[in-house]
């Protein structure tokens, strides 16, 4: 991977006659057509570009001769190269593959993370992903989270697949580990957005964005709980931000659930399998979506891996479960 310097980016333009009256996010597309109008809402709302020297929101309204002034500090163009590394593909086609991801794995380079990713071993095996945003990246998967995942290969699957995200038709089950014994299955309704604190980290916040998970109980023992949980919109760290909102954070889950908790009485095989547990323990199990040429609608499903099943049956020799469906 290489990159150019970062580069500050200072330019103005004066509203005419013809967008007196438009939104600001509209005079901005308009007078700096360079970028895109998402990227050009992102800069208005982090007050990178200004209306007459003063902040203001998209929607606000812009008069004749008023001038916007765009102020940003570019990042580097990172150019991304492929790499020989393993791939376990379950499905592929001229439009799209559909992958198993394992833990551990950085799905695409970024700060810390230049290479030895998911994204340098696409490009490896399917050099044309260069042409598409994100190396046909759509969706992800947090490094330490397991599973299934799909990678756009055409720009007509890849316009699909995003559409299909933004209108929730895409089915994603996950399966995931949490400490405690959950009642029954439910709904967490939560807005999600950045931890007010800690940037890296997201938080369920008033005025966040709607986040909604569904979950269901597959296994109950002592002390934790094996789930079922499906995903009706896709915030960052989702289910990991609603199960600890709930008060049942993942198994593993060093970011929202702090140190490894043991149960009182555990077993020596117990204690030490949770201190050892090496990730959060959440699966992406099922991926049902409808093929972007055909309109087919396809599902895959992958195995637990190892490190999961040894983690639930450790939990089923402690302490047998209560059957739940």
């Amino acid at each position: 991977m290489s990159a150019e310097s970062d580069k500050t980016l200072h330019v103005n333009a004066t509203v005419s006659l013809v967008l007196h009256g438009s939104r600001m996010d509209q005079a901005a597309a308009a007078l700096f057509p360079d970028f895109s109008r998402s990227k050009l809402q992102q800069w208005i709302k982090e007050g990178a570009m200004t209306l007459d020297g003063a902040p203001v929101r998209p929607r606000d309204k812009v008069a004749v001769d008023q001038t916007l002034v765009l102020k940003v500090v570019q990042e580097a163009e990172v150019f991304w190269a492929g790499e020989d590394m393993p791939l376990e593909i379950i499905y592929e086609d001229a439009d799209l593959m559909v992958i198993n991801k394992p833990a551990g794995l950085v799905v695409h380079p970024a700060a810390g993370h230049a290479s030895g990713t998911l994204v340098n071993a696409l490009l490896n095996y399917a050099p044309e992903l260069a042409r598409l945003p994100r190396g046909g990246i759509v969706h992800r998967l947090d490094k330490d989270t397991s599973g299934t995942m799909f990678v756009a290969r055409s720009s007509v699957a890849h316009q699909s697949l995003v559409a299909q995200l933004a209108d929730r038709s895409v089915k994603r089950e996950y399966a995931a580990v949490c400490i405690g014994t959950v009642t029954g299955g439910g709904t967490i309704s939560a807005p999600m957005g950045r931890h007010a604190h800690a940037r890296t980290k997201m938080a369920v916040v008033n005025n966040g964005k709607s986040a909604i998970t569904h979950y269901r109980v597959k296994e109950r023992f002592g002390h934790h709980t094996h789930l079922a949980v499906t995903l009706e919109t896709g915030r960052t760290h989702q289910i990991r931000v609603h199960m600890a909102y709930k008060h049942h954070p993942l198994v593993g889950d060093p970011v929202y659930g702090g140190r490894p908790r043991i149960p009182a009485g555990a077993s020596e095989p117990l204690i030490t399998g949770l201190r050892a547990f090496p990730r959060q323990a959440l699966h992406a199990r099922t991926l049902a979506f409808d093929h972007p040429q055909s309109g087919q609608r396809l599902t895959f499903e992958t195995d637990l891996p190892d490190d999961f099943e040894a983690l639930l049956s450790l939990l089923r020799a402690e302490d047998s479960p209560h059957a739940s469906r």
